[in-house]
């Protein structure tokens, strides 16, 4: 079955001003004069499994709902996007949304969207002491960076135990591979392109207390408080698209691959290490704050955010 597309607005590498320009939020607004449908425009990073949900939101929308898609190149422009209404929504990261929401910015957390996606890769290495004194490639400022100082800690060591060395995500699985790097804590598709040829895993890079948090359905304050029912719809919406993807993956990610491409074996491999969902369950709220004080901890942020700024859980079953 081939999924129908949404009307898909392609912004990779737009600059924040250029969206500005682009004009106000369009939630609420009508469609094609239909005073029964509100247009509301999705942002999130094209080409990767973990973030397709809104390509796939047409075929299961509520009543009342339609989709446009934005696609940027990274979760920090995301977080910019909402904040200045380009879009009303974002498949977007936990952790750059948390970062945002300790600058006082009105972003909050109304469904979950893909759990995992992480990996620790090196050569055969089974500890961190092993790794002693070699270069770590990282994620700078992600849940994945976070979750490898939380692993140093627990190994009774230190960052300065070792060279870690900030990589561009697209660059990563490349420099593990050419010898650039020894090892990386990093995302997929490149812990799978790193184990196809031969990377290993480290350690278990969830086994830390913010477990596998990774991706969200955010919005802003203003838009909850201002068409509560709207978001509700949304969630809906996102809430059947999720189930779906995780029941029917041979059926959406052959069209995913035709329309942005990409090594579907490996994309295969990718999500066998994400775990697609859309609750809000208690122990997801907790990780979520666990991840906000790890982060203050290091120093990613300057302020912790509690659990009732971060998340509104009024929407997600």
């Amino acid at each position: 079955m081939r999924a129908r597309s949404p009307r898909v607005v392609l912004l990779a590498a737009v600059s924040l001003a250029a969206l500005v320009l682009a004009g106000c939020s369009s939630a609420g607004d009508d469609a094609a004069g239909d005073d029964s449908v509100e247009t509301v425009k999705v942002g999130t990073l094209r080409g990767q499994p973990h973030f397709y949900q809104p390509f796939l939101y047409a075929d299961h929308a509520v009543d009342g709902v339609e989709f446009e898609v934005v696609t940027l190149d990274t979760t920090p422009a995301l977080s910019d996007a909402l904040v200045s209404g380009s879009i009303d929504f974002a498949i977007t990261g936990v952790t750059p949304t948390i970062s945002s929401i300790s600058q006082n910015r009105d972003l909050r957390i109304v469904a979950s969207a893909a759990d995992g996606g992480s990996g620790f890769i090196g050569n055969g290495e089974t500890s961190l002491a092993e790794l002693a004194g070699s270069q770590i490639g990282i994620v700078q400022g992600s849940a994945q960076e976070v979750a490898l100082r939380l692993l140093i800690d627990e190994a009774g060591m230190t960052p300065d135990d070792f060279e870690l060395t900030p990589i561009p995500v697209p660059e990563m699985a490349s420099a593990f591979a050419s010898g650039d790097i020894d090892a990386f804590m990093g995302v997929e598709i490149g812990v799978s392109i790193a184990k196809a040829a031969g990377g290993t895993e480290v350690v278990d890079p969830y086994s830390t207390p913010i477990g596998r948090v990774n991706i969200g359905l955010v919005t802003t304050g203003e838009l909850i408080e201002e068409n509560p029912e709207l978001v509700q719809r949304v969630v809906d919406t996102h809430a059947a698209t999720t189930a779906y993807m995780a029941d029917n993956i041979e059926e959406w990610l052959p069209s995913m691959v035709e329309e942005f491409g990409g090594d579907e074996e490996v994309l295969t491999s990718a999500l066998e290490n994400f775990w697609l969902r859309s609750d809000l369950s208690d122990e997801y709220v907790g990780q979520l704050e666990a991840l906000a004080g790890a982060m203050a901890s290091i120093g990613l942020i300057t302020s912790t955010p509690t659990a009732d700024t971060i998340v509104d859980t009024s929407f997600a079953d």
